[in-house]
C-alpha cells in the first residue's frame, strides 16, 4: 500500500509551487487540477458530455473547453455548478485512484486536490493532509497577479472555496507560504523527511 499525503490550498496559496518542490524531493505527484485540464483540453475525454450539457458556447473552436466562457456561466447559473462537477469529478477520481495504484516506485505519493476539504470523496485516499497556507490578502494580490482577474473575481472564488479555519481544521500539517521561497524549501524538506518516515513504517 502507498503512503499518499493530501496537500490542499486555496487558490493563490501556493499548491503548485509546494507540489513542485515535492517532485523535486523525489515524491510522485498526482495533481486533479492538471487531470481536470487534461480531461477538458483538446480530444478530452470529458469534452462530448460537457458540450452535451451545456452547449457550443464553453467550446473553444479547437474542441477544448472555453474556461472564460464557464466560469462566466458557473458564477451566472447556481445549478451549473453542480452540473460540471458531475461530470468532471467522476472522471478525476477515476484517473487519480489509476495514478495513485501505477505510482509504486516513489517513496510516497502527493495527490494534490485543491477542493480536498469540500470533497469527502478523496478522505479516503490520504492518510495524511497536508494545507499550503496564507493569509487572504496575500492569496488575492497572487491570484490577480497570475491570472488577470479583479480583485471582485478573486474574492468571489475564494468565497466559494471553504474557508482557511476550515481547512486548518481539517489539517494534520500545516505549510506557511507567506515568507520567501528559502522558508518554503525549508518547510518542505522537513515534511518530506517527516513522510519518508510515516511510508516506510507502513
Amino acid at each position: 500500500m502507498s503512503f499518499v499525503v493530501g496537500l490542499t490550498g486555496g487558490i493563490g496559496s501556493g499548491k503548485s509551487t509546494v507540489a513542485d518542490l515535492f517532485s523535486a524531493l523525489g515524491a510522485a505527484i498526482v495533481d486533479t487540477d492538471v487531470i481536470s485540464r487534461e480531461l477538458t483540453a483538446e480530444n478530452g475525454v470529458a469534452m462530448p458530455k460537457i458540450s452535451a450539457e451545456f452547449g457550443p458556447d464553453v467550446v473553444l473552436a479547437n474542441g477544448a473547453l472555453s474556461r472564460t466562457a464557464m466560469r462566466q456561466l458557473v458564477f451566472s447559473d447556481a445549478s451549473a455548478k453542480s452540473r460540471l462537477e458531475a461530470i468532471l469529478h467522476p472522471l478525476i477520481r477515476s484517473v487519480s485512484e489509476a495514478s495513485c495504484a501505477a505510482a509504486t516506485t516513489a517513496p510516497y505519493i502527493m495527490l494534490v486536490v485543491p477542493l480536498l476539504v469540500e470533497s469527502r470523496a478523496y478522505r479516503t485516499q490520504v492518510q495524511r493532509i497536508l494545507v499550503v497556507d496564507c493569509d487572504e490578502e496575500t492569496q488575492v494580490s497572487r491570484v490577480v497577479a497570475r491570472s488577470g482577474l479583479s480583485h471582485d473575481e478573486a474574492r468571489a472564488i475564494m468565497a466559494a472555496q471553504a474557508s482557511r479555519a476550515e481547512r486548518l481544521a481539517a489539517a494534520d500539517d500545516v505549510i506557511l507560504n507567506n515568507a520567501d521561497r528559502a522558508a518554503l524549501d525549508s518547510q518542505t524538506r522537513l515534511f518530506d523527511q517527516r513522510y519518508r518516515a510515516l511510508a516506510a513504517s507502513l
